[in-house]
């Protein structure tokens, strides 16, 4: 297969970069969401696994406006990434359209008003859209873009949390919503033509090599544009915490060389044109009771990713 920069998958960071021309950093936004799985709508408590503190950074909260908070992520990004060029808004925590459509308009404007970002992200939940939603999301994406600005148009992406494609796994971690909802709204989106990304966590209770592996032909049949694997971190002080206390014996935990293998086995049965954002996520270690695999980075996983496609002589969409 032939993957942007000589990879064995395909990048979709190196994607990006192919299809811009230049590197695109994500601004992590709190804008102040909430879920329907912890007002009551459709259950309490969240998702078992989640503290959303632990998966977005100092800058990101929502006693700031986007202005401050976009301000303060380039100023953090300058340091730690030069060579971006551009910035997209990433509208994280909780659920980003969970909310009235007008107000929704005001925040994503907002986002895409600041001069040194091009476009948007918006994190949300598959029960959390509908038609007008998207429409007004669809009419974003067509908007002109300023004189000076780098592309005809913004970029407009949405991501939706699906975590697990087994109904039992989505039931057990309380998330408020079935795969066929999953598969309803990214069908919807993808109609609308709008970019639209998943995120999957590998490791949940109940879960086996096999049955995430199995979950690789559901994915690779979504009508998705990137898909983000995050290895199951257990959170201090979330239910999920007290459950693996409890039940251990129902947690795949595996060493970072068997993740490494394990990554290769689903890219190798994912569709090849499918743009892997993350194979991997990282938490700050107070968050957690223990850091498995040590302080490894994820620049760092990824290295060891191109080596282990390399020494297995494999590729993204072999065994699709």
């Amino acid at each position: 297969m032939d993957f942007p920069e000589g990879k064995r998958y395909l990048s979709f960071a190196a994607l990006l970069r192919q299809r811009y021309g230049q590197r695109l950093q994500k601004l992590v936004i709190d804008a102040g969401f909430t879920c329907p799985n912890r007002d009551g709508t459709v259950g309490l408590g969240g998702c078992t696994f989640c503290d959303n503190a632990a998966f977005h950074p100092g800058y990101s909260t929502p006693g700031k406006s986007i202005a401050e908070q976009l301000d303060e992520g380039i100023s953090f990004h300058k340091v730690r990434y030069p060579r971006a060029g551009r910035y997209l808004a990433y509208f994280q925590a909780y659920s980003n359209t969970y909310a009235p459509v007008s107000r929704l308009k005001e925040l994503y404007l907002e986002a895409l008003s600041h001069p040194e970002v091009c476009g948007i992200v918006i994190g949300t939940r598959p029960d959390c859209v509908d038609g007008r939603k998207l429409d007004m999301i669809a009419e974003l994406a067509a908007l002109p873009t300023g004189e000076d600005a780098p592309f005809d148009k913004p970029i407009v992406r949405i991501e939706y949390g699906i975590e697990s494609c087994s109904d039992d796994t989505l039931g057990r971690i309380n998330r408020g919503h079935d795969f066929e909802c999953a598969r309803r709204a990214v069908g919807m989106t993808a109609e609308r033509g709008i970019p639209v990304g998943a995120h999957f966590i590998l490791g949940l209770p109940g879960e086996t090599r096999g049955t995430m592996l199995r979950q690789c032909a559901d994915i690779s049949s979504l009508p998705l544009d990137s898909v983000k694997f995050h290895q199951l971190q257990i959170i201090k002080g979330t239910r999920m915490e007290k459950e693996y206390s409890e039940r251990p014996e129902d947690f795949l935990r595996l060493g970072l060389e068997d993740y490494l293998d394990f990554v290769v086995d689903l890219l190798e049965r994912l569709r090849p044109d499918l743009a892997v954002e993350r194979v991997a996520g990282e938490v700050p270690p107070r968050f957690v009771e223990e850091t498995p695999w040590g302080l490894v980075r994820n620049f760092e996983i990824l290295r060891m990713l191109d080596r282990r496609l390399e020494e297995r002589d494999t590729f993204q969409g072999r065994l699709y």
